[in-house]
């Protein structure tokens, strides 16, 4: 579809040297847990909580714009915003998924002979199972997104996609991913406006919408809690209220990343909650979900110290007391190939359909498969709430 680029030229000279830019409006950027799984150092938490092979994830955005400012992104505020795809131009989505996978695969192939690398794991690298839809933007923008998501399935790769919540109708017609998750950053309308910083007058009220939509979808639903002391972690019962209502398969909380390089941001390490207090904040929250809605119930399910992230988890994920958090990917292939293109979801059995059991080592607080054999120990920094390690909860 002919159009103006939403890359402009200055647009790419300001991110070139952070994304592997593609096409008009997307993007490609490994993360460091790439490089640690290649050295058997380490998954990252969605290795942990879902069962993702790092190494073999893509992490890429379709729609480099987005609606929020938000005050703790830790990408370059250089990205477009905008309330609506602007008449850009549409890129091919087979197009799209062959040159993202392509650039992910380069970037594998440029730490041949690095330090620590295993050879055996390289080339498990240029066989990706994984796209993390989440590297920045709002993936549901781009036009052609069923498309490209069915292309992935095709190939025999999971999706993860996680929006801000700020284009309900867009969500609700999204055809169906591995795991979808909505970033709820506040509890109310006047901590969302404050955080996000969003562009449209009327956030709260799209976030509310985009929940309601989340409640209805089939597959893996997530809220995604970025938690940022002194902004976002004063109203646990706001949260718990959320969640009673609208009853996500997942919590993920996370402390916020400690990217403060601009001055420009109002963020400083301050405001970077130790794990002890993510951990912490996750049992508040689990307590008293419980206490305003008892059934089906929330339990901290999985921990990566290393990434100050915890996992609440539905007790609909627990059988016989083993819980089901990782996911078989190849029964979820098999599902939305029967289904494919059919809009508002497109799997006809809820998440827990194509769940496996989680292994006992994700509940340990570091996190680390103990098949990483050279994974690093825990950070032995001091927390001042706690007194212990900094990644060891009390």
């Amino acid at each position: 579809m002919a159009g103006k680029e939403l890359l402009t030229g200055r647009l790419r000279q300001s991110l070139k040297n952070t994304y592997t830019l593609v096409g008009t409006h997307s993007a490609v950027k490994p993360c460091r847990w790439t490089l640690s799984m290649l050295r058997a150092r380490g998954g990252c938490y969605k290795h942990t909580f879902y069962g993702i092979e790092s190494h073999r994830c893509v992490q890429l955005t379709p729609s480099l714009a987005c609606a929020n400012r938000c005050v703790f992104c830790w990408r370059l505020q250089d990205n477009p915003v905008t309330k609506e795809w602007a008449g850009w131009e549409v890129d091919d989505p087979e197009w799209l998924l062959e040159h993202c996978l392509a650039a992910h695969c380069q970037h594998i192939k440029e730490l041949r002979g690095a330090s620590g690398v295993i050879p055996e794991r390289l080339l498990e690298g240029l066989l990706p199972r994984h796209l993390a839809l989440s590297l920045v933007g709002e993936p549901v923008l781009y036009p052609r997104l069923n498309a490209m998501l069915n292309a992935s399935h095709r190939r025999g790769l999971s999706t993860f996609l996680v929006t801000n919540g700020q284009f309900p109708d867009l969500l609700a017609k999204m055809d169906a991913v591995t795991q979808v998750y909505v970033s709820v950053d506040a509890p109310d309308e006047d901590g969302l406006r404050r955080i996000d910083r969003p562009l449209f007058p009327d956030s709260w009220k799209r976030l509310m919408s985009s929940l309601e939509v989340l409640r209805s979808r089939h597959e893996r639903t997530v809220f995604r809690l970025t938690l940022v002391k002194e902004w976002n972690m004063e109203s646990v019962e706001g949260y718990a209220r959320l969640i009673a209502e609208f009853q996500p398969d997942f919590v993920e909380l996370k402390a916020v990343a400690a990217t403060f390089s601009r001055e420009s941001c109002k963020l400083s390490m301050r405001n970077v909650p130790w794990f002890s207090e993510v951990r912490g904040f996750a049992q508040q929250l689990a307590a008293e979900v419980a206490r305003l809605c008892p059934q089906p119930g929330y339990e901290l399910a999985a921990e990566h110290a290393h990434s100050s992230c915890v996992l609440l988890a539905s007790l609909r994920y627990k059988a016989s007391g083993q819980w089901r958090t990782w996911i078989d990917f190849d029964r979820f292939l098999q599902i939305s190939g029967s289904c494919e293109g059919e809009g508002g979801g497109g799997v006809p059995a809820r998440g827990v359909e194509y769940s496996s059991p989680t292994p006992l080592w994700a509940l340990q607080p570091s996190g680390m498969d103990p098949a990483e054999s050279n994974a690093p120990s825990l950070d032995h920094r001091r927390d001042p709430t706690s007194g212990c390690d900094l990644a060891v909860p009390p």
